[in-house]
């Protein structure tokens, strides 16, 4: 860049006019339908935590009482520690084999090669 030239970068507001509200292409995955066990089709995915590995499943799209008492159950079976953030749950651990089992016996599907 040579001196003198004026930088000119657009990042969503002005400062004369106030904010402008910057509109996004893609659509959020998160959806308000509730859906039986038979119709989910979940994901596994497995995350490094400060040193730890977390097994992450879902999504899942079910009612907050029932979500929590799967997680309950589940967390009881496996004898681990977990929670449920947006429609994921977190299992401490490398669980995927104990957990596909564990949510097949409830009627659960995952999506192929999962």
């Amino acid at each position: 860049m040579s001196r003198g030239k004026k930088l000119d970068i657009f990042i969503g507001a002005t400062i004369e006019d106030g904010w402008t509200k910057v509109e996004s292409s893609h659509k959020s995955s998160l959806d308000d339908t509730l859906l039986e066990p038979s119709k989910h089709f979940l994901l596994f995915k497995k995350e490094k935590r400060r040193g730890k590995t977390v097994t992450l499943v879902g999504p899942f799209s079910l009612s907050k009482n029932e979500t929590e008492e799967l997680l309950k159950r589940i967390k009881k079976k496996l004898g681990c520690g977990g929670s449920y953030k947006e429609s994921w749950m977190e299992f401490q651990g490398e669980l995927k084999d104990k957990l596909r089992e564990l949510l097949v016996q409830e009627s659960f599907r995952f999506k192929h090669g999962h």
